[in-house]
């Protein structure tokens, strides 16, 4: 049973002391994921709540008054022009300062995140005589490789070597790192190995570099091998490289290997950080295991790791998924009083998650906020709009909002394009789908399956077959494999419209496509045979479904039941509704109306076996 959702769980007292409002923070944060524990019938201590209902326009009320601070680094010029002119006063001063103080400056450059800018000056300096050292290089590497010039940083090994210098370990592992950045992990892996024949010994930074980079293509196999190797060579994994791999498993579902290896490194005495617990508390949000979700987070607070807007947004999406925005807005309230900005992906998710409800008005007005708070919806914003509106059938909203993004700039990408014309079918607005459609062709944007997906099952509910077939086949055309839902569609169509033989050899098909009918391939092609008076044959398939990997659920029992009552076979169709009722599954409206109607003389006898079951 769902859980009503209360408005405000995480109100914070204001003459509470920092220590204590901090303790407060953490209490109230882990309130949602009780809240979503107790949905699954889990049972947690009680948490006083308050009764205070809590709507959009004072969910958001902190918005404005809280704001981030950070300490300024007083070691490091503040701005990249304080920079330049301390740069190019040593470079006037006589005698010239020494090349560690150029190396300081080049170095603040870098954190300022200039990379363009130090590649001049290091010519500049060298072009006055003043010679470059290992760490110089080394920092000139660093600049190509954020630049994606990473051949020019090889050139800058082997310009070290000219010059008689000995690359460091921080040297090759800058280079590793940018190879990761750009997917070369191969490249990576023979540097790592080739750093040990210049005397340099690959440590903790190298491995975790490149275990980071297959952990991020999904080679988490890969990344455990080298972690072995990594012990194997006396080396200890820090936290960053636990986290990383542990991150990794968690996406790939791989929950209890996650766990596991938390283990490992904990009683190694390394210290989880927060990128950890969030890093599992998404993966535990994904499968729904909110009792879990609760234990991370307590052991996370107790342990004084103070959750950052990474962890809040999977809390709020978490929420938000399962149909508590309010709570969501609670968690967001939470968010800012400990001075975390909600975020692009937080504004998003709460607009999802009124659209999931159906709450236009308040994803709107998210909307609308996210603009007055200086952060500029995405493609992202405006499609989660319009899929809303599209689903609530309020077609001509989602339109200006289509038009509002041409307006700004703004190119609507795949699914933009897929989700209006979508629901431009739904509105029965055939002639502006086709429009459209025709208008994100010649815009270049690529017609993904979803789009032909839409498109086909519009047609297919107003009876163009032909049209549907004609699209079918250019999707091929274009180098898109269709999916069994494509074909799904079209078979449907056919059945629909009588032409069982062409359904049949389509369905006959599929294996050779390398596809595997599913539930409901199985179901729609029951329900066609049925129609057309051939009930054995539906038969034969619906014994057949286990062996193409799908198990009948209840729609298949209904289909079937109710094609051997219209065929006259009612001995059959008891047989199978009994059949049915044991596995669990209950008959629906239309199939009770059916065997009511045709037994209608022993009304009450079936009333009965249906409550008793």
């Amino acid at each position: 049973m769902f859980l009503h959702s209360v408005s405000n769980l995480y109100h914070l007292t204001q003459t509470q002391t920092l220590g204590l409002g901090m303790m407060s923070t953490r209490r109230a944060s882990a309130v949602a994921i009780f809240h979503l524990a107790r949905r699954r019938g889990n049972t947690f201590i009680t948490i006083p709540t308050v009764t205070n209902p809590l709507l959009v326009s004072s969910s958001f009320s902190t918005f404005s008054t809280a704001t981030r601070t950070h300490p300024v680094d007083k070691t490091h010029f503040g701005c990249i022009d304080d920079a330049l002119v301390s740069f190019n006063r040593m470079l006037r001063m006589h005698p010239r300062p020494s090349i560690v103080q150029f190396n300081q400056v080049l170095t603040s450059i870098v954190k300022l995140k200039h990379y363009a800018t130090v590649v001049p000056l290091c010519k500049q300096m060298e072009s006055l005589g003043i010679k470059p050292n290992v760490y110089t290089l080394t920092v000139l590497i660093n600049c190509y490789s954020h630049l994606s010039h990473l051949h020019f940083g090889f050139s800058i090994l082997g310009k070290m070597f000219k010059l008689g210098l000995q690359p460091t370990t921080v040297t090759f592992n800058t280079l590793i790192n940018g190879l990761c950045i750009g997917g070369q992990l191969l490249k990576a892996v023979r540097l790592s190995d080739q750093m040990v024949d210049t005397g340099c010994k690959p440590n903790v930074f190298t491995y975790t570099t490149i275990l980071n980079g297959l952990c991020k293509i999904g080679k988490t196999d890969v990344a455990l091998k080298l972690l072995q190797k990594m012990k194997d060579r006396g080396l200890e994994p820090n936290v960053v490289t636990y986290s990383a791999i542990i991150d990794s498993l968690c996406k790939d579902k791989l929950i209890t290997d996650a766990f596991n290896l938390f283990s490992q490194m904990k009683n190694k005495g390394i210290l989880p950080n927060c990128f950890t617990y969030s890093s599992l508390i998404q993966g535990v949000c994904n499968l729904e295991q909110w009792k879990e979700a609760t234990r991370l987070w307590n052991e996370m607070v107790a342990m004084n790791i103070i959750p950052d807007v990474v962890t809040f947004n999977i809390l709020v999406d978490a929420l938000c998924k399962e149909g508590l925005v309010s709570d969501a807005l609670g968690v967001v309230d939470t968010m800012i009083q400990r001075g975390e900005q909600p975020d692009i992906f937080t504004y998003n998710t709460l607009m999802d998650g009124y659209c999931l409800r159906s709450q236009m008005d308040d994803a709107r007005r998210v909307f609308d906020l996210m603009s007055s708070k200086g952060i500029l919806p995405d493609v992202r914003s405006y499609n989660i709009l319009i899929n809303g509106y599209c689903k609530c059938r309020k077609i001509d909203e989602a339109l200006i909002l289509f038009d509002a993004m041409s307006q700004i700039g703004m190119i609507p990408d795949t699914v933009t394009y897929s989700t209006l014309i979508g629901g431009l079918y739904l509105a029965g607005r055939d002639v502006a789908e086709k429009e459209l459609f025709k208008e994100m062709y010649t815009s270049g944007q690529p017609l993904s399956i979803v789009t032909y997906k839409t498109i086909m099952n519009g047609l297919c509910n107003h009876g163009n077959l032909d049209e549907a077939l004609k699209l079918f086949q250019a999707m091929k055309e274009n180098g898109l494999i269709p999916n069994i839902v494509c074909y799904n569609i079209i078979i449907d169509c056919k059945c629909k419209y009588g032409r069982i033989e062409d359904a049949r050899e389509m369905f006959s098909s599929l294996p050779v496509k390398r596809l595997h009918p599913d539930v409901i391939t199985c179901t729609i092609m029951i329900n066609g045979l049925c129609k057309e008076g051939l009930p054995n044959e539906a038969y034969d398939l619906f014994r057949k479904m286990e062996d193409y990997g799908c198990v009948p659920n209840s729609c298949s029992y209904n289909t079937i039941i109710k094609g051997f009552f219209r065929n006259n076979d009612a001995s059959t169709a008891m047989q199978l509704l009994e059949e049915m009722v044991n596995r669990g599954f209950s008959a629906d409206a239309s199939t009770v109306e059916m065997i009511l109607n045709l037994f209608s003389s022993d009304a009450d006898l079936i009333r009965s076996f249906f409550y008793a079951n």
